[in-house]
């Protein structure tokens, strides 16, 4: 029998990496779920090789018909509204994506795919401003949510232990630290440094490069790493109902990926728009349950991941260039 794989989020960052890897290293049938205007420019190289659901999370008619039309064995359910910024701007949106959303799917996959193994994708916010002295931070830290949107991440969270405790479906959830690499969004402070390089290297825009918060803590992974992590979640004896932390293996402050983009010709501008209220300064994982149980690691230097994200701001920036002309 064909194994079929849903992805919600399959447009996105992630998703998009994710439905490449899936395709690369398996012979299942890969299907996403996108927004009838959302844009295919991450899919560009794939968009033949997988079969795509208009739909919205928020409406529940196009959850029950994706759902009940592809039975999936497997649901990766990545889409989110996963911008902190646009969060605090505007939480009740944040929430119907994020909270209401997964209730929906979940929901749709109770009533029409009851064995499949789902991917719940929680985040690493929910941990929020960690007490000094705890740390690195696992599974049983407590949650302190800094945003509205890591408080949808928690009921995210919470809405797959529900279903699967309440309703015995197969969900599992992961907390996912920082993690970027080509097409990160540039609303995120690593991809917007990347791209203020390259817009600078072509003459687009002053040498100013306009931060936010630089002192925070993050430990970095590589999003090819990500997705490996993510396929090995649900084949490598899934344990329905656990959570894991999952996260790079380099650590540093915001400022140091900064450094690692050679901006030292440049002037540094703190922009209040990139500040947060509350920040969650200090994203150190402990990963050792996921690691032992699975055997995954990161693999991906941190180097060659800053790399990646600048070549392809250069690559994107260079296009645009030559279709204005």
């Amino acid at each position: 029998m064909v194994t079929r794989a849903f992805i919600t989020g399959i447009g996105g960052f992630v998703g998009s990496h994710l439905a490449e890897y899936l395709l690369e290293q398996t012979d299942w049938e890969i299907y996403g779920l996108m927004r009838w205007d959302e844009p295919l420019d991450n899919l560009v190289n794939i968009k033949d090789r997988v079969k795509l659901f208009d739909g919205d999370l928020t409406d529940t008619n196009s959850m029950n018909y994706a759902i009940s039309t592809i039975q999936p064995d497997y649901v990766f359910h990545l889409a989110a509204q996963s911008y902190v910024q646009a969060s605090i701007r505007y939480p009740v949106k944040t929430y119907q994506v994020n909270i209401i959303g997964t209730q929906n799917l979940m929901d749709a996959i109770l009533k029409h795919a009851p064995e499949a193994y789902v991917h719940n994708c929680s985040s690493s916010e929910v941990y929020g401003r960690v007490k000094a002295g705890y740390g690195p931070i696992d599974e049983h830290c407590p949650l302190a949510p800094a945003s509205p949107y890591s408080i949808s991440k928690i009921g995210q969270d919470f809405i797959g232990r529900y279903y699967h405790e309440a309703h015995g479906l197969k969900v599992l959830t992961t907390r996912m630290f920082t993690h970027t690499g080509r097409r990160r969004g540039d609303v995120f402070a690593e991809s917007s440094f990347a791209k203020q390089v390259a817009m600078i290297e072509a003459g687009l825009i002053p040498p100013v490069i306009k931060v936010g918060n630089l002192d925070s803590v993050r430990t970095i992974a590589d999003v090819g790493d990500a997705v490996r992590a993510y396929h090995l979640l649900l084949t490598h004896n899934p344990i329905p109902g656990e959570v894991y932390n999952i996260g790079g293996s380099y650590t540093c402050t915001v400022r140091d990926i900064l450094s690692e983009l050679n901006v030292n010709e440049y002037r540094v501008e703190q922009d209040p728009d990139r500040l947060r209220p509350l920040d969650a300064n200090y994203q150190i994982p402990d990963c050792s349950k996921f690691k032992s149980h699975t055997g995954w690691h990161p693999g991906i230097p941190f180097e060659q991941t800053m790399l990646d994200l600048l070549g392809y701001w250069r690559n994107k920036v260079k296009c645009s260039v030559v279709i204005n002309r």
